[in-house]
This record gives C-alpha cells, structure tokens and sequence, in this order.
C-alpha cells in the first residue's frame, strides 16, 4: 500500500471518530465525561472493552509469538477468567457501593490521605509511561513508512497523533469512548478474520477445514509443565488471574467503563460476557498466528528475524489488497482504543483524586485544561523517547511502569482482607520501595536462586511485600 494512501485511510477513520464525538457529546458536563451519566449499555461496554484490552503491540505481537511458543499464551488467557471472576464479585460491589468515579478515593476511606494520594499517582504514572510507549510506536511507524516522504518533522507526527486523540474525547469523554471501542473493536477483530480469510484461500483450505489444519501443526501446543520455564501452567495461570485483577480491576482507564453501566447488575454482565469473548479472541489471534507460519512454509517465504514484523509483513506485501487496508486499521484501532481511553482516566484520576471533585464540585472548564495537560504530558513523554535513541531502555520502561501495579494490589488487598488501621503517611515509602526490590530481585533472580528466572509471577511477589510493608505499619486496634 502507497504511503498516501495509508494517510487517507487513517484520516477517513478519524473523521469517522470525530463524528461520533460530535454525536456523543452534546450537552455534555462532567458527569458524561467521568462515566457517561451511568447509561452505558452493558453489552456495548462488553464489546468495546475488548479493543481496549488489546493494545497496538499486542496487535501485531501475539501471533508473532506462535513461532516459539506456540499457543502457551493461552494459560494466561484462562487465568484471566479467574481474575474476572474476583473483579465481580469483590471489586465490582465495593465501587458501586461507595459509588465511586475514581476507584482510589477507596483508598482514602480505608487507609488515609496519603495512600489515596499514592494509589492515584501509581496509576498515572503506569498509564502515562504505558500509553506514551504505545503511541511512540504508532508514531514511529506514521513517520517511517508515511510521512516521511514528505518530510514531516517526527514533532509533527506526535502533535497530530494527539490532537486527533484530543478532538474526540475533550467533549465527553468516557460517554464518546464506550461508542468509539466498540467500533475500533469490530475493525480490530474485522481485520483478523479477513486475514484468516484470505490465508485459506491462498491455501486452498476451507474454513472449516481450518481448525484441523492448525491442530495438527507444531504451533498448537497449549500447555507446558516444565516448573522451571517461564511458560508454566501454574506460573502462567495464576499470574494471568493477578495481572487481571491489577490491571482490570484497579486500573481506573477499565474500572471506568465499567462504573458507567447503569447498575452494578449490568456492569456484573458486562464483566462476565466480556472475560468469555476475549477468551475466543485471544484464541482467535493465536490461531492466526498459527496460520501465517503455516502459510509463510507453504509458500517459501522468510520469516523475519523480528516475530513481530511477519503479520505486518505478509498483510502489507503479500496478502490481497483488502488486507493490507484492514490490517492499517485494525492497528491504527488497537493503538488507539486504549490511548483514548487512558488520556480520558488520567484527566479524571487528577481531577478526582488531586482537584477534589465530586458531584458539586469541578468546573467543566477546568476539567477540559486538565484534559489539555495530559494531552501534553503524553507528547512530551512520547518526545522523550524518540530522544533517547535507545530502543532497548525504551523497553525498560515500559517493563519498570508494570511494577507500579503491585503496590495498588498490596494496598487493596490489605484494605479489603484485614481490619487494621495503618501509619498512613509512611504508605508512600513502603509502595516506591517494594518495586524497586522486585526490580533489583528479577535482574539477579538466575545467579541468587539457582537460575530461576521470575516471569508474570513477580507482580504477585512486588503485592505481597506492598501487603507485608503495610503490616508492619499497622495501628494498633483499639481495646
């Protein structure tokens, strides 16, 4: 596919956005854009959550990993369903009986001020270093293989990618965000079964022929007992349960969709009905993974060195044009979906959790200069990245902003499981150190522990030593 035309598919998709943006957001205030009025269907919250659970990387990264790891990815999948199944029936309650539109005020009632204050910065901090990788991706790809025969500063490409961001949720918010995941994730899903679609044809394979096909494949294989990999069941199931609960249950960017349901029965639904379809979604990707393996052997084709380059690869210069297109949005849609949203949950996180608002409280006026700061703050981190040139600390940090995810589980697990008070405002250090442990821990885990190497499972380990810390920091009760 031609550059320019890239530029104009992408351009009709935002126009598109920006319309239901228009649509969505007439006589707006805060409370469309905080949760949409507590009106959002539950089954269209259901299905846009699936595009905000899968990011840009993710879109092209799963079925990548099929080339070593076959459909491994499944064990933590099925843990997330136990993760799900924690989120409704503890966390859920909790949010609509406090009825909540920052899930860390929860933090303020049980433990204090200051692990309020802690929570909510863990979670920007998360969000603003994960997001910003994740459009600097994007953007790197606009201005390397569009843009740049044009000559557009690399400053450029960051501002529009932003700005398209901003005119669609500066109105209302998380009320335009519930429509527009539901249609970036029909093209995200739109764009892997086309995909399937045109390998069988290739293939001269039916479509029902296709599960065997891939069965019978070395790609296939989806358990591993070997205790001492990092593809474990054990391993890998237990922390897909944690890693929902942390990064699900007590992100505000998901938790937010949900409190906009109209009751905790329907957001109890969404959660359900969601957590089974994205089962058969992630099924879905590796299944295509499978499938362009399969297809790339068939065919004599090279397998790049970078698993993450053989979908783009085969979609973009091998497939029919039909693919091509709906793999540009499919991306574009990934990407996007879970940047829009996230720039919508940091804006109400700092005015909840920082400004104080509430339901009498908050200026739309001011609200919209917070979305703008944010707006900033996402671009001035993606700048950062593209100016430090090193790919591989890029990853870094993008690795180090997951570990602030384990403090939020300590904090809530010992809010919601133990009675105790605790010394509040020494909260914070116990939150900064317990990460910078796990950190240290997981770079020498091979020479310390015999070479064991932590994979998914250090997220529970950085909670239990958050947990452990508030513990000794406990009050005692009163006789």
């Amino acid at each position: 596919m031609s550059p320019s035309l890239i530029l104009i598919i992408i351009s009709a998709y935002f126009l598109f956005l920006i319309g239901i943006s228009w649509v969505t957001g007439r006589k707006s205030d805060n409370s469309s854009f905080f949760l949409a009025n507590r009106s959002s269907p539950w089954y269209i919250v259901a299905f846009g959550m699936i595009g905000s659970s899968l990011s840009g990387v993710t879109f092209v990264s799963i079925p990548g990993t099929v080339g070593t790891q076959a459909f491994s990815y499944m064990q933590l999948v099925f843990g997330y369903f136990l993760g799900y199944l924690a989120i409704i029936n503890i966390l859920l309650p909790l949010y609509y009986k406090l009825n909540l539109t920052s899930i860390y005020a929860y933090l303020r009632s049980r433990l204090g001020k200051a692990s309020h204050k802690t929570g909510a910065s863990f979670f920007m901090l998360s969000r603003t270093i994960g997001s910003s990788f994740r459009l600097y991706l994007v953007a790197m790809v606009l201005d390397r293989f569009v843009l740049s025969q044009w000559d557009v500063p690399f400053w450029v490409t960051v501002v529009v990618t932003i700005v398209l961001i901003w005119l669609y949720t500066f109105r209302s918010g998380i009320k335009t965000i519930i429509w527009t995941d539901t249609l970036q994730t029909a093209f995200l899903v739109g764009a892997v079964l086309i995909s399937i679609g045109i390998i069988a044809a290739d293939l001269k394979v039916s479509i029902t022929a296709l599960p065997a096909l891939i069965a019978d494949s070395s790609y296939s294989k989806v358990f591993f007992w070997d205790w001492s990999g990092p593809q474990n069941f054990f391993k890998m199931f237990f922390s897909g349960a944690f890693i929902t609960i942390v990064m699900t249950g007590l992100d505000q960017d998901m938790m937010q969709k949900n409190l906009s349901c109209r009751s905790l029965k329907d957001a109890q639904k969404n959660m359900f009905w969601f957590s089974l379809v994205l089962i058969g979604v992630n099924l879905l990707f590796l299944s295509l993974g499978a499938l362009l393996y399969i297809y790339s052997e068939a065919k004599g084709i090279a397998i790049p060195a970078q698993a993450d380059e053989l979908f783009p690869m085969l979609a973009l210069q091998h497939f029919a044009p039909i693919a091509g297109f709906t793999f540009v949005v499919g991306l574009i849609a990934a990407a996007y979906s879970s940047a829009d949203s996230a720039l919508t949950a940091l804006t109400t996180s700092f005015c909840v959790d920082f400004l104080g608002f509430n339901k009498d409280k908050g200026s739309v006026k001011t609200r919209m200069w917070v979305h703008i700061g944010m707006s900033v703050v996402l671009g001035l981190q993606i700048l950062l990245f593209r100016s430090l040139h090193d790919d591989s600390l890029i990853t870094q940090l993008f690795k180090v902003a997951g570990y602030t995810y384990g403090p939020l589980l300590g904090m809530f697990a010992f809010g919601l499981f133990t009675s105790w008070s605790v010394k509040d405002k020494w909260v914070p250090v116990v939150a900064i150190l317990s990460p910078i442990f796990c950190y240290i821990l997981s770079k020498n885990s091979e020479a310390w522990l015999s070479g064991y190497k932590f994979g998914f499972e250090l997220l529970i380990l950085n909670g239990l030593i958050t947990f452990c810390g508030l513990w000794l920091l406990r009050l005692p009760k009163n006789p």
